[in-house]
């Protein structure tokens, strides 16, 4: 874990799991909230919500597709895709 902050209110800033995920993170000490994981196959996740209820909102592969999300964490469901051709898919329903 890499933190930031005055001694006493450092904060936990980033993480770097075994399996090559980095973490990054958001917030006061004791709130910091999960803002991105960057995956080793270039996949960027964005993350929104406090601390323990952040849910997914975007995903960046390395081939340029981005995904968009909408929903609680755990019902997060696809809303849309743009592709790198500037084509959009829309999707409706429930996971």
């Amino acid at each position: 874990q890499h933190y930031e902050g005055e001694r006493g209110a450092e904060r936990a800033v980033r993480s770097v799991r075994a399996n090559g995920i980095v973490q990054y993170f958001e917030g006061e000490k004791g709130a910091e909230r999960k803002v991105r994981m960057d995956y080793p196959n270039g996949q960027v996740q964005h993350y929104e919500g406090e601390r323990g209820a952040e849910r997914a909102v975007r995903s960046v592969r390395a081939n340029g597709i981005v995904q968009y999300f909408e929903g609680e964490k755990g019902a997060e469901r696809k809303v849309r895709m743009d592709y790198p051709n500037g084509q959009v898919q829309h999707y409706e329903g429930e996971r």
